[in-house]
């Protein structure tokens, strides 16, 4: 066992004693010792509860004869962190939570990990260290949230509520219409429960093969979630005594079915961030035209909020991922021998589910659309790439032609969003707001609900080098790389200048000759940052979201 590196022989004496002086008995000392990485707070709804997941974890454990041992680490609420200057700091604790897992693993010996998170970037920095550690591992989520039932609305989820912010500045309801919705809005613990980048993780989770079925889907509030996260802890052990690590599991072919699924259920946009960022630590590359490519073939199934009005809670009835992937098995679309923690190959899984409901979970022969739900653009604005959540763009805006209306930070975007500053058919721009631009590459979650709020969605496109919640809708164009902090084309365009969208051909341009382009990058004067602390470091070291915004390797 691992875990004899730190309690096995006369040596290690001195170790067993303090082991012994956290209460543990020699039997417990001698079994497998597996680490559970509790990312549960006080501040994350979806967290929240995630001390009864661990214990129930702990006991499935205890169960198959190992002794568990949880260890804490953080988690950033991208609700809460949105719109001000902490949603700098969200994505840099993707790479701190992975670190810090990979320091707690390899000081104390720990033969297994249970992971156990369920918000935006707690579920990729947990992957990441387990794929970086190469133990055996399993990720159990807290689930999604139910969604709210509101008096008036019907049913509503917290974009409902960010949405509103931007009705209540055009009239269009009052502050106590928007203090009844924000009562209702998020009625339990759990992650967000539209398809936003959370429950997205958690499912691609599944298909990968490091979680259990219906990992992403079960919600937070069912007491199926409790036996779920005492299989984990039965399963972990089981892969401890067959000497199974997690990159026995995940390979590229895994990765190839996640990013199929993603594009079937219409995931985040992020997950093109997090994906190629939790390959990397396996040692496989992810390309955005890999995404791309994946996208032309695997049809959309799923329209999840905010691309439709279903909530997770319906798609856990409807089968959930399993569900999914019988629908795609049944077209060839996913790789079937690719295996899951629990033992059984994403084939048998897949044989084994039921899609309930077709409304939920569209045939694969009756899809919403032939391609899936994210797109990845490419032109003179963004040569490297940038991604768009096209499932969730109306078809007038699918092509679209307007004037620039420029940004230099998310701000200064809202302002003159709720100041009713943006007219139809405008193309907002935003940008320094990339991983080195920002720091930390904001979600514009704010100002893409304002927009929505103000009536604009269906009329007006916003690109930007930062991203997008998995809640955004609407021709929402992030990810432009390169960012304008390393020099990209973003960084040049000016008031009126017109811009070209067109998402079926991929295609993002500016109208302006190469040497317009060129001359006017060679004048710009990029914003000064004075920064400290983890922001400073994190710049000097990020690289481009095009990559997953990895960090530079410094050794």
């Amino acid at each position: 066992m691992i875990s004899d590196q730190v309690k096995k022989g006369y040596v290690r004496a001195p170790h067993r004693s303090l082991l012994k002086a956290t209460g543990l008995t020699d039997q417990e000392i001698e079994r497998p010792l597996i680490g559970i990485c509790n990312s549960g707070n006080e501040i994350i709804p979806g967290h929240i509860h995630l001390d009864s997941v661990c214990q129930a974890t702990k006991s499935g454990v205890r169960m198959a004869g190992g002794t568990p041992i949880e260890f804490r680490t953080i988690g950033v609420c991208d609700g809460i962190a949105m719109g001000h200057e902490g949603m700098k700091y969200s994505l840099v604790s993707r790479e701190l939570i992975a670190d810090s897992i990979e320091i707690m693993a390899k000081s104390h010996g720990f033969d297994g990990l249970v992971l156990v998170a369920s918000c935006d970037k707690i579920i990729p920095g947990m992957i990441m260290a387990a794929l970086r550690l190469n133990l055996p591992a399993i990720l159990i989520s807290g689930g999604p949230m139910l969604a709210g039932v509101c008096p008036g609305a019907g049913t509503v989820d917290l974009i409902s509520v960010f949405e509103a912010v931007g009705k209540v500045s055009s009239g269009e309801i009052t502050e106590q219409q928007l203090k009844i919705l924000e009562d209702y809005a998020c009625p339990t613990c759990g992650s967000c429960a539209g398809m936003f980048t959370a429950n997205s993780m958690n499912c691609l989770a599944e298909v990968l093969g490091i979680a259990l079925p219906y990992n992403g889907t079960i919600p937070a509030v069912h007491s199926a979630r409790i036996r779920l996260a005492k299989l984990a802890g039965v399963k972990i052990m089981e892969m401890v005594k067959n000497n199974i690590s997690i990159r026995d599991i995940v390979t590229t072919k895994s990765f190839e079915n996640a990013i199929a699924v993603d594009m079937a259920i219409g995931a985040s946009t992020n997950t093109v961030l997090h994906l190629p960022a939790i390959a990397h630590e396996a040692g496989i590359h992810l390309t955005l035209d890999l995404f791309d490519s994946i996208s032309k073939k695997v049809p959309n199934l799923c329209k999840i909020s905010p691309a439709g009005a279903h909530h997770m809670e319906d798609l856990d009835r409807a089968g959930g991922i399993p569900a999914v992937m019988k629908e795609l098995c049944g077209a060839n679309l996913l790789h079937k021998d690719e295996k899951n923690v629990i033992g059984k190959t994403i084939g048998e899984i897949a044989e084994a589910a039921k899609n309930f409901d077709p409304t939920v979970i569209r045939k694969i022969s009756d899809p919403y659309s032939k391609e899936g739900g994210i797109a990845i653009l490419k032109g003179n604005i963004a040569p490297d790439g940038s991604v768009v959540k096209q499932s969730a763009v109306v078809s007038s805006m699918m092509v679209h032609k307007g004037p620039a209306r420029v940004f230099d930070g998310e701000e200064k975007c809202l302002s003159a969003v709720l100041q009713g500053k943006i007219k139809k058919g405008d193309v907002i721009i935003i940008r320094y707001e990339g991983p080195r631009g920002g720091p930390g590459m904001r979600e514009m979650l704010a100002v893409t609900s304002a927009i929505s709020g103000k009536g604009l969605g269906e009329h007006v496109a916003l690109l930007t080098d930062g991203r997008f919640s998995g809640g955004t809708r609407g021709a929402c164009i992030g990810h432009i790389s390169p960012e304008a902090a390393e020099g990209g084309p973003i960084a040049c365009i000016q008031d009126g200048d017109m811009i070209e969208i067109n998402i079926p051909e991929r295609k993002l341009n500016v109208l302006l000759s190469e040497k317009e382009i060129s001359d006017r990058l060679k004048k710009v004067k990029h914003p000064e940052q004075k920064l400290s602390g983890i922001l400073a470091r994190y710049r000097l070291q990020v690289k481009s979201a095009s990559t997953g915004a990895i960090l530079k390797d410094t050794i």
